[in-house]
């Protein structure tokens, strides 16, 4: 992959992800591109040999990128698409900002969307995986999605085209995202600030948040986040399921499932990917033979295993 269209963003060969990522580990890119903006972005994937795979990356934190790294050119927005407008109950957010910046900016503006608040990474990366906490989903609150695509188009998505699922949507391979408008119900600024900070109270109190993780693991087989309302119920929670089979805490190499909360993989320091994604196959393994549920990951893996290694055997056969 030598000839690569000319860019005025960053074009780096062989780079490293690991320190791209939140749980720090993963093999090298081909190549990553940083566009300067958007006329960088779609200039050069107009230019781009259509055989060669792209991977739109945001800030990793919700990513495994295999050891033996990812045959493709990652590209990851940057200053450029990190913008953030408030026009009247819509907020228009570049899909580089990060969530919880885009919350924050809406809430003083009067606009509620603290539901993205405890979200870890940035609206790129919500859109695609429909995000959402305490009942409230990007889909809820989504008016449009611009987007590039793999011939270097911009185009603009309704939230049908997407066609949102629990932590899922169709989004083209290839295809990056680069622009989100939200809309949500006017109140007053102090009670969003209060709400916002009652929700970073409790994420606190029951989540590993000083330790490498990418958020939760794998997706609630009860096919919905928690609430976070006093009547919420934990029997079909992934972290339930998981506490009941006792891999509270449980280890591979450098790879723990916390022990404050069982829902989270952690780098406890030195670990592999092959520590983080074997010891998610090994919980969900357990708890399939327990409880005969089949857990899905809500991290995305990618990429391929380091050299003289297999990909993890199929359990189920």
């Amino acid at each position: 992959m030598n000839n690569m269209p000319q860019t005025r963003g960053a074009m780096t060969p062989d780079r490293p992800l690991a320190d791209l990522t939140w749980l720090r580990v993963g093999g090298p890119a081909d190549w990553l591109f940083q566009p300067a903006d958007l006329e960088d972005l779609t200039g050069f994937l107009a230019g781009l040999d259509p055989a060669v795979p792209v991977f739109p990356m945001g800030v990793g934190s919700n990513l495994i990128v295999r050891d033996g790294g990812l045959h493709a050119v990652v590209i990851r927005l940057g200053r450029g698409f990190n913008t953030i407008r408030v026009d009247g109950p819509r907020v228009i957010a570049g899909a580089a900002a990060l969530d919880a910046h885009v919350a924050r900016r809406a809430a003083e503006a009067g606009v509620d969307l603290t539901f993205l608040r405890t979200i870890p990474g940035s609206i790129g990366g919500a859109v695609r995986m429909n995000a959402g906490c305490y009942g409230s989903y990007v889909a809820d609150h989504l008016v449009e999605a611009k987007a590039v695509t793999r011939r270097g188009e911009v185009v603009t998505l309704a939230p049908d085209a997407l066609q949102f699922a629990y932590r899922h949507s169709m989004l083209p391979e290839g295809w990056v995202i680069v622009e989100a408008t939200f809309e949500g119900a006017l109140a007053n600024p102090a009670e969003l600030e209060r709400k916002m900070a009652d929700q970073i109270a409790k994420r606190d109190a029951t989540q590993p948040t000083k330790e490498r993780s990418a958020g939760s693991t794998f997706r609630n087989p009860a096919g919905f986040s928690s609430t976070g309302q006093a009547d919420d119920v934990h029997d079909l929670k992934a972290w339930k399921v998981i506490d009941e089979a006792g891999l509270r805490g449980a280890r591979r190499g450098g790879a723990q499932m916390s022990e404050m909360h069982p829902n989270f993989l952690i780098n406890t320091g030195g670990a592999s990917a092959a520590d983080l994604e074997g010891l998610g196959e090994e919980v969900r393994k357990k708890v399939f033979q327990m409880r005969g549920i089949e857990l899905q990951w809500e991290i995305m893996r990618v990429g391929e295993p380091a050299p003289g290694t297999s990909p993890q055997a199929d359990w189920r056969k």
